[in-house]
C-alpha cells in the first residue's frame, strides 16, 4: 500500500515499525531535559496572541529559510505586522521540501492545532492563521505541555539567575509539569574581553553576595550559586563550547591570570586558553561533588556575520558547523577528571558530523560500571536534528556503542511547539529498529524490542538524571547525596 503523506503512520514503512510505535513509543510521557523556553512564560502560563509569536518569534532556523529565498528582513525580524511576519513564512514553507522544517512545520500544526486535512502555503495561510489563533486562547503554554503529554522540563540557566520563575513553579501543587534549571556557566567563561568579564563579575558577586576579589573569592561565588541551583531542582549543568579546553596550567598562573582580569587588563590567547582550561576542571568538580549531570555542546561556529551581528545581536540565525580539533583535548579533559576519581555523569554533543564516530567510540573510554551508560553520546542537535543527521548518529552509537543504554530525545528549543521533534525521533527510532526487525538483522521479537524503544524513548532518561520530586507534586523530594567531597583546588 502507498503510504501518504503525514498520515498516522508517517515515517513508520514497515508492518513490525507500525506496531513498534503505535504500542510501545507513541504514549510514552516526554523528559525534554535540555531546552531554551522561558521558565518565566511557564511561570506566567502565558498565552499567546498569534501565531507569529509563538512560532516565529525567535526561531532562527525559520528565519534562515526565509533569508534564502529572498524575503526582506523587515518580514523576519523587523516591524512588518504579525500577519504579514506570518504570511511570508507560509509562503516560504513549500519551498523548504526535504528541509526538516517542511515536517517539524506540519506536526506542529497537527499537535497541538489538529490540522491535519491541509499543508501550509499561500493559498491556506490565512485559514491556518485564524484556525490557530482561535485555539491559542484555549492553549496557553501550561495547556500545551499537558496536552504533549510532557514531564520534565530543564531549562537553561546563567548562574547569576534568581531562579524565582523556578521557585514558583516548584510550589505549584496543580501543575503537574516538573521545571528545573540547567547551570550554564558559559559568561564566567568568556574572558576574551576583560571590559565584559569585569560587568558579569559585577551581577555574579551581587547574585552570590560576595565580594570578588581574587581568584578563590570567584570560585567560591560560582559554588554559591551552584549550591542555590542545586536547592531548588538542578540536577545538570551545561555548557557551549567550540572545542574542550585542556591546556597544562599552574594555579599560580590562574590566579595571575584573574588578578589581570580583575584590572581590566586584555589576555593573550595563550591566557585565555589556561584560564578557560582551569574553569571547565573546576565546574566539573563541582558537578561531581553534587552528583549532577554534565552536558558539552561542541563545535558550533557562532555569529559569524558581523554586519547583522550589529543590528540584530546573537542567536539570530547566523551560525554554521565548525571543524575544531577535539579528540585529543576531550581525552585529555575526561582523563584528568577520570583519574581523580571525579568524573562526573557526561553527555557529549557534537555539530560537526565528522565527528560522529570520533564521540560514538570516545564515551566508552571511561564508562566505569557505577551507572548504565554513564558517558553518553547526546543526541543530534542543531544543524544535525533531521532524519540523516539523527541516523547516522543513532547507527554511530549502535556500532561503536550501545544503543539500548542511550537517554534519546530532547528539543533544544526556544518553542513551545516543539515538542513533536519527540515524536518525529521516536517514529524514525521504530522505523529503523521495525526495518531491520524484518530484514532478520534484529530478532523479531516485539516484547524485546519493544522493551528497549521505551527505555531509549523515556525510561533511560527517567533513571539517569536522579531529577528530585516536590513535595505536593510527586511525593517529597528524592535526594541524590554528592559522590565526594570539596575540591581544595584555588580555595
Amino acid at each position: 500500500m502507498k503510504p501518504k503523506f503525514f498520515d498516522e503512520d508517517f515515517l513508520l514503512e514497515t508492518r513490525t515499525a507500525r506496531e513498534l510505535y503505535h504500542s510501545h513509543a507513541e504514549s510514552l510521557p516526554i523528559i525534554d531535559y535540555h531546552c531554551h523556553v522561558p521558565p518565566e512564560d511557564i511561570a506566567n502560563n502565558r498565552r499567546f496572541e498569534n501565531m507569529t509569536q509563538i512560532w516565529l518569534s525567535g526561531d532562527h532556523y525559520k528565519w534562515r529559510a526565509m533569508r534564502t529565498c529572498g524575503v526582506d528582513e523587515r518580514f523576519i525580524t523587523g516591524n512588518a505586522s504579525a500577519w504579514e511576519k506570518f504570511e511570508k513564512w507560509a509562503w516560504t514553507v513549500p519551498k523548504t521540501l526535504r528541509n526538516p522544517l517542511y515536517h517539524w512545520t506540519h506536526l506542529e500544526l497537527k499537535r497541538p492545532f489538529g490540522i491535519t486535512d491541509r499543508l501550509l502555503g499561500p493559498d491556506t495561510a490565512k485559514g491556518i492563521w485564524e484556525e490557530c489563533n482561535a485555539k491559542l486562547q484555549d492553549f496557553p503554554v501550561r495547556e500545551i505541555q499537558k496536552l504533549m503529554n510532557v514531564e520534565v522540563i530543564c531549562t537553561t540557566d546563567d548562574p547569576v539567575d534568581s531562579l524565582e520563575h523556578h521557585i514558583a513553579l516548584a510550589s505549584d501543587c496543580d501543575f503537574p509539569v516538573r521545571v528545573y534549571p540547567t547551570f550554564r556557566p558559559d559568561n564566567a567563561m568568556m574572558v576574551e574581553d576583560a571590559t565584559t568579564f569585569a560587568a558579569y563579575l559585577t551581577r555574579l558577586s551581587a547574585a552570590a553576595d560576595i565580594d570578588i576579589r581574587s581568584f578563590s573569592d570567584f570560585l567560591k561565588a560560582l559554588r554559591q550559586r551552584h549550591d542555590f541551583f542545586h536547592r531548588h531542582g538542578c540536577r545538570l549543568s551545561d555548557h557551549g563550547l567550540e572545542t574542550i579546553y585542556a591546556e597544562d596550567y599552574g594555579e599560580a598562573e590562574i590566579v595571575t591570570i584573574f588578578t589581570q582580569l580583575l584590572r581590566r587588563q586584555q589576555l593573550r590567547r595563550d591566557q585565555v586558553l589556561k584560564f578557560k582550561s582551569a574553569m571547565l576542571h573546576e565546574l566539573a568538580v563541582m558537578d561531581w561533588e553534587q552528583g549532577w549531570v554534565q552536558q558539552f555542546h561542541f563545535g558550533a561556529l557562532r555569529n559569524t556575520n558581523t554586519r547583522m551581528m550589529q543590528v540584530l545581536g546573537p542567536n539570530t540565525g547566523f551560525d554554521s558547523i565548525g571543524d575544531f580539533e577535539i579528540g585529543r583535548p576531550l581525552v585529555k579533559f575526561l582523563d584528568r577528571l577520570d583519574t581523580q576519581d571525579k568524573l562526573a555523569r557526561t553527555i557529549l554533543y557534537n555539530l560537526n558530523p565528522s565527528d560522529n564516530e570520533l564521540f560514538a567510540s570516545m564515551i566508552g573510554n571511561f564508562q566505569d560500571g557505577s551507572v548504565a551508560g554513564k558517558l553518553q553520546y547526546g543526541s543530534a542537535w542543531w544543524f544535525l536534528d533531521q532524519l540523516d543527521g539523527m541516523t547516522r548518529q543513532i547507527n554511530a552509537l549502535s556500532n561503536m556503542g550501545l544503543l539500548s543504554q542511550w537517554i534519546g530525545m530532547l528539543t533544544d528549543s526556544r518553542s513551545f511547539l516543539s515538542y513533536p521533534r519527540h515524536e518525529y525521533f521516536r517514529r524514525l527510532l521504530c522505523n529503523i529498529l521495525g526495518e531491520e526487525m524484518e530484514r532478520g538483522l534484529v530478532p523479531d521479537d516485539m516484547q524485546l524490542v519493544g522493551s528497549m524503544v521505551r527505555d531509549i524513548c523515556y525510561n533511560n532518561a527517567q533513571r539517569y538524571f536522579h531529577f528530585p520530586a516536590p513535595a505536593g507534586k510527586n511525593g517529597s523530594a528524592a535526594r541524590h547525596s554528592p559522590k565526594g567531597g570539596r575540591s581544595e583546588s584555588f580555595v
